[in-house]
């Protein structure tokens, strides 16, 4: 397994006046494109790197012994690759894989059809493994231990549990939120992998690599410009840089520079600093309208017109990250870089949220 790609100074497609070269992704609807921009092996997946390095070691250990590797357990926020890292684990292996969701699994039935189903060594990728309901998780202890399900048949005192052997497999669970992962389940992994956020210059060699799978010229300054507000989320840099793309296409000459990235990331309302719509909207409500904080989740999230859990999931994690927004116990409270970031003066110290100077619903 070979190093990552490393960044180039232009990932573009020569042209001429004449001929235009197309992608084969060009006539590709959404989720064709995401999928093929997906790297197939590690050595072609940017940033993580001690992670990367972790699993290596774990998959050849694997393969030397002719075992299938130990269950393996990805965290970390939306769009980094955690689905992408299961895909490759099944590639690595030259196993097949089956995908399911936490939430598609209602009941412990469901999820023993799908162990029951198995072959030796196949991968089966669950994804926001924490949301999956209890009878399920109960039946995962025993299959990712002994590889054997339970199964009841009957009801009521004449029930009779059937223990059925299942294949050896692999489990690749993903969550979101590690925190609500009951500890049994999570002390059944023999390896635990948490993905960070990518820096620009990481977000920037995975642009570079998408832009010359879709065919799309792309200039380094262009690729940096999108690379510095894909708020570190490769998803998102991803699909920003399919919107540049259009931008570029259809009111420019094509190519995706510093200039059209800017103007096409102002149309569509990325700041600088990757703050989109909701998210302004929720720092602008924090400080315009309660005078910075402190004030309560449900209050801002009606302030601002979203669902509570939408603000919370969405919007939230990157200001708080991004160092605007802080949280407290009495809410939630405007750092000064999210009245700088906004060109207003933030209040002296102590001045924020006391009975004086803080604005309420009721003011």
């Amino acid at each position: 397994m070979s190093a990552p790609p490393e960044a180039s100074g232009e990932y573009s497609v020569s042209q001429s006046d004449t001929e235009r070269f197309v992608s084969p992704l060009a006539d590709a609807d959404e989720r064709q494109i995401e999928g093929a921009l997906r790297p197939r092996q590690l050595a072609e997946f940017v940033g993580q790197a001690r992670l990367r390095e972790q699993l290596t070691l774990v998959l050849e250990g694997a393969m030397r012994r002719g075992k299938a590797p130990d269950h393996v357990l990805l965290s970390g926020p939306p769009g980094l690759g955690k689905t992408t890292i299961a895909m490759i684990i099944a590639a690595e292996l030259a196993a097949p894989l089956r995908i399911t969701s936490g939430p598609a699994i209602e009941r412990a039935g469901d999820l023993a059809s799908v162990l029951t189903s198995l072959n030796g060594g196949e991968v089966v990728f669950i994804d926001e493994i924490h949301r999956l309901a209890r009878p399920a998780e109960e039946m995962l202890y025993l299959a990712m231990e002994d590889f054997r399900v339970d199964v009841m048949l009957g009801k009521g005192p004449g029930a009779t549990a059937v223990p059925l052997d299942i294949a050896p497999f692999t489990l690749v669970g993903a969550t979101t939120r590690a925190g609500l992962l009951p500890a049994p389940l999570r002390d059944r992994f023999g390896f635990t992998g948490h993905l960070d956020f990518y820096d620009p210059a990481e977000l920037g060699v995975i642009i570079r690599r998408s832009a010359g799978l879709l065919g799309v010229t792309l200039r380094e300054e262009g690729a940096d410009e999108i690379a510095g507000r894909s708020r570190g989320t490769p998803r998102i840099a991803n699909r920003l840089l399919r919107r540049v793309r259009d931008f570029a296409e259809v009111r420019g000459d094509g190519v995706v520079s510093v200039a059209a990235a800017r103007a096409a990331l102002e149309l569509y309302e990325v700041d600088e600093s990757g703050l989109d719509r909701l998210d302004r909207a929720v720092l602008t409500a924090l400080v315009r309208r309660f005078g910075g904080g402190p004030v309560g989740l449900s209050t801002l999230a009606v302030a601002v017109g979203e669902e509570a859990e939408t603000v919370e999931v969405v919007a939230e994690p990157f200001l708080v990250r991004a160092g605007l927004m802080a949280r407290t116990p009495r809410g939630r409270v405007a750092t000064p870089a999210a009245w700088a970031h906004l060109g207003l003066v933030a209040p002296p110290p102590g001045g924020q949220g006391d009975d004086s100077g803080a604005i309420t619903l009721f003011d």
